[in-house]
């Protein structure tokens, strides 16, 4: 049985991952055309590369239907509860960073913090009769960081689109979205709240805590992590 490697299946952050790979001297290669998930891996015998997308492969990780995989950890969080259950992180990547941050209207000039909004949120239901809304696709890690922090008068609304577009289009009052930049936030009209930041997420190598590991499948592991660290 060989050891099931998840990667991304199309875009930059697959080449991202080949290249972080092939500099630690793993080659990954999609096999036939680029319509086809298939795909192999050189250079360490017993690993078989699986092409999903990165949304998809938190939940083979945590099924063990693959022993290893590659995404961000935002969405590991996300769609794993508790995450550290299913999986546990081997390497951290450098690449596909991204911030996951609270952020609020610019005009909203005495809004600056988290208490501040929970302020805002509860004179809003009183003024409006319903509560804030808060755009995201994040649920589980918004709700978390909300609860964490004492803030209670909202409501999510999901946004599976431009997030960002959405306080213009008067759907939500405030976002919980992840940015590189900020470039997108700011032109938006939007900023950051001071203690806003709820998660840095990069992309890293994971291993399923729920996959069959027997005495081969360990040592494939062993050659791989000797590799790659």
């Amino acid at each position: 049985m060989s050891v099931k490697l998840g990667v991304p299946s199309k875009g930059r952050l697959m080449q991202k991952t080949f290249d972080w790979f092939a500099d630690r001297g793993v080659g990954l290669r999609k096999s036939g055309s680029d319509r086809e998930y298939a795909g192999a891996v050189d250079g360490i015998d017993g690993v078989e590369l699986v092409l999903l997308s990165a949304g998809e492969i938190p939940r083979e990780l945590a099924a063990g239907r693959i022993h290893l995989g590659v995404t961000g950890t935002d969405l590991v969080r996300e769609k794993l509860a508790p995450w550290d259950t299913y999986v546990s992180e081997i390497a951290q990547m450098g690449f596909g960073r991204a911030d996951l941050v609270l952020a609020v209207p610019n005009c909203w000039v005495d809004v600056d913090t988290l208490d501040d909004l929970d302020a805002v949120a509860a004179a809003f239901r009183a003024k409006h009769g319903f509560r804030l809304r808060i755009a995201t696709k994040y649920h589980r890690l918004v709700r978390e960081f909300l609860r964490d922090n004492g803030v209670a008068d909202y409501q999510l609304v999901d946004s599976q689109g431009a997030t960002e577009g959405v306080v213009k289009n008067e759907t939500a009052e405030a976002i919980a979205d992840i940015t590189t930049t900020g470039d997108t936030l700011r032109a938006n009209h939007l900023k950051v709240l001071s203690d806003g930041m709820m998660h840095r997420s990069q992309a890293t190598v994971l291993k399923s805590k729920t996959a069959e590991w027997g005495i081969d499948e360990k040592s494939v592991l062993a050659k791989f992590e000797e590799m790659i660290l």
